[in-house]
């Protein structure tokens, strides 16, 4: 039997590959192992969380560019044949941002409408880990989101992205005003992390909360 410990290690220490870049919800992935998915405005630092969290600098495309991620991208372990009984423990989804007002409307309709139909009828995801960018908080973006989340109740939890941008001694508060303004979602989870890909900070915390996910917690 495995500790928590040795699971995380296990995964996160291995190398990751892309999958798969899904423009349209027919090019889906057949439904396999369980998913964590990635979701936040543009330029909150989803593709850079991800990388951290496996140590792979160039695994999730990155861009100082709003609106650079436009497809739901697959990351898996690699080693895995995909057979049945040879699954990968977990698969994480690089979702498009929102709320980037600069890109052409029916574009932005398009990556929404894939986000959302997504969020609802993905049977194999566990969660959603919703970025919040620590220097803004939550937005109006953020809570219709949030509220879509809620109504198809899919589990989510807030991670705070960039905790260096604002002072040490301020995100405790961040913390606590975030997880009173989602105290009442019913699909909320009701720990807020606060995380750093800069620093490397808050890392282990979201890989343990990871693995618990996928395996029911």
């Amino acid at each position: 039997m495995f500790t928590a410990d040795e699971i995380v290690t296990g995964i996160f220490t291995r190398p990751w590959v892309f999958i798969r870049g899904v423009p349209a919800m027919k090019f889906l992935p057949p439904e396999g192992p369980p998913e964590i998915a990635f979701a936040g405005r543009s330029n909150v630092g989803k593709s850079s969380l991800i990388n951290a969290l496996v140590g792979q600098n160039g695994l999730a495309r990155t861009s100082n560019t709003p609106g650079r991620t436009q497809e739901l991208n697959y990351f898996v372990p690699d080693g895995y044949s995909g057979m049945e009984g040879d699954m990968p423990p977990m698969a994480l989804v690089d979702m498009p941002g929102y709320g980037y007002a600069k890109a052409p409307k029916d574009q932005v309709d398009l990556w929404t409408k894939l986000v959302f139909d997504y969020l609802k009828g993905r049977v194999t995801l566990k969660r959603v880990y919703l970025l919040i960018d620590a220097r803004h908080g939550i937005k109006k973006n953020d809570e219709e989101v949030m509220a879509l989340l809620d109504k198809a109740a899919v589990s989510y939890q807030i991670v705070l992205t960039k905790t260096d941008k604002i002072k040490a001694a301020g995100v405790p508060k961040l913390i606590e005003d975030t997880l009173l303004k989602t105290k009442r979602r019913p699909a909320a989870f009701p720990v807020v992390l606060a995380t750093s890909s800069e620093k490397n900070e808050g890392l282990d915390e979201l890989r343990a909360a990871m693995v618990l996910a996928v395996n029911g917690g």
